[in-house]
Parts: C-alpha cells; sequence; structure tokens
C-alpha cells in the first residue's frame, strides 16, 4: 500500500516537472518527491506492512 502511494507520489510529480505547471510553494515537484521517497522508506522499513504480534506463543 504504501508503495503504491510512494509511486502515484512520483507520477504526480514527474507531470507536474514535465508540464511545467505553477503550483503552490507546498506542492512543487522536489516535495513531491520527498513525500514519495518517505512512503518507499517507510515500506522498506515494514511499516504497513500487515504483520502482527503475538503474545502467547502456544497455538490452539
Amino acid at each position: 500500500m504504501l508503495a503504491l502511494v510512494a509511486a502515484a507520489l512520483f507520477v504526480i510529480a514527474f507531470i507536474i516537472r514535465v508540464s511545467e505547471t505553477s503550483t503552490q510553494l507546498a506542492f512543487t515537484p522536489t516535495s513531491l518527491m520527498l513525500l514519495g521517497l518517505a512512503f518507499l522508506a517507510a515500506h522498506s522499513a515494514g511499516i504497513g506492512s500487515g504483520w502482527s504480534y503475538t503474545r502467547s506463543g502456544r497455538r490452539r
């Protein structure tokens, strides 16, 4: 999921960069790429991967 969000941010940043669209200061291609890299780093770290920790070691 996080990798998909990162890919979408990279695509949006690329489209803004290629079309040379004038945007607000918060949505520059560089800031969107950095946000995409943050999502990609979180995905690589395992955040949001769906793994859960069980407290008991016994099976039922």
